[in-house]
């Protein structure tokens, strides 16, 4: 008698699991495609997509290759008053170029700015210092020195004019150019 009701139970089983199967839809449904909705307590119909918004918005994708890793490093460094030390709340920037010039097709320009103090040829030297003490800090952290190259603008090309400390604090700076 086990026998038996084992196999009824299976039987059963079976029986069940086809009719369950036998319910399941195998087609689509393409919502653009909407049948229009006919209002009963009319004789107007009403396209089921009428004004029917979405609130999330499109996404926009760009293909790692085209994103620019440069563009999230700051551009600029700035030095203390007739000084070219590198100072260490840049040492962030500093490596971020580093890793940027991991890639060896790479290359990056340093250029060196003074504020308007002193005479044309010691602004154009201290420039160059604060440009050399870059790329060297660069070289510190394992940058080969032909990817990089040191200029110096001297106070030739202010970022901010005028003769007050704040227009000289944001003269006296190192600018990354990245090729």
């Amino acid at each position: 008698m086990t026998i038996r009701t084992s196999t009824a139970l299976t039987l059963i089983t079976a029986a069940a699991l086809l009719t369950l199967g036998g319910c399941a839809s195998r087609v689509k449904l393409d919502d653009s495609k909407a049948a229009p909705i006919v209002d009963s307590s009319s004789t107007r119909s009403v396209d089921a997509n009428a004004g029917a918004s979405s609130a999330v918005a499109p996404v926009v994708t760009t293909p790692a290759e085209t994103v620019d890793p440069a563009a999230s490093l700051a551009k600029v460094i700035y030095f203390d008053y007739d000084s070219y030390v590198v100072k260490p709340e840049y040492n962030g920037t500093l490596d971020g170029y580093a890793k940027l010039l991991g890639n060896k097709s790479r290359r990056l320009t340093i250029e060196g700015h003074t504020d308007a103090r002193g005479s044309r040829e010691y602004n154009l030297a201290l420039g160059q210092k604060r440009a050399q003490a870059t790329a060297k800090a660069l070289g510190l952290l394992g940058v080969p020195a032909e990817q990089v190259e040191a200029v110096s603008f001297g106070k030739e090309r202010p970022a901010v004019e005028g003769a007050t400390e704040e227009a000289y604090a944001k003269n006296r700076r190192a600018e990354f150019k990245t090729r």
